[in-house]
């Protein structure tokens, strides 16, 4: 996998503040503006997730998160989520803004799927 990402990929993603689990599950994120895209959700954290989508975003974009995840027919909503890397069709969010209902409901998804 290193191989066909960039350093400053490798770099970013070496410096994960939290174990990641493989999950796959739909997500819409809304920017400034009519800034709006869908993806899916390939790896999830209590501090971020890696995603991939045909919309286009940078570093340092700013998006506020819907995920669509299985256990509850309601999204889990992340209030500021900051790309932090791109590849291709491939990035990383850091999770900025959540609250406190939102996060226990991540952290108890994460600690499930490494049970």
């Amino acid at each position: 996998m290193t191989n066909s990402l960039s350093k400053t990929a490798v770099a970013n993603m070496n410096t994960r503040k939290a174990r990641r689990v493989r999950l796959v599950c739909r997500v819409f994120f809304f920017g400034q503006g009519d800034f709006e895209g869908e993806g899916k959700i390939v790896d999830l954290s209590t501090s971020g997730c890696l995603a991939e989508s045909e919309v286009s975003v940078t570093p340092g974009m700013e998006f506020q998160l819907s995920l669509f995840l299985l256990d509850h027919p309601w999204p889990l909503r992340v209030e500021k989520a900051v790309v932090r890397w791109t590849h291709g069709r491939s990035f990383g969010l850091e999770f900025v803004t959540l609250r406190p209902a939102q996060r226990e409901r991540l952290r108890a998804i994460v600690m499930k799927a490494n049970a």
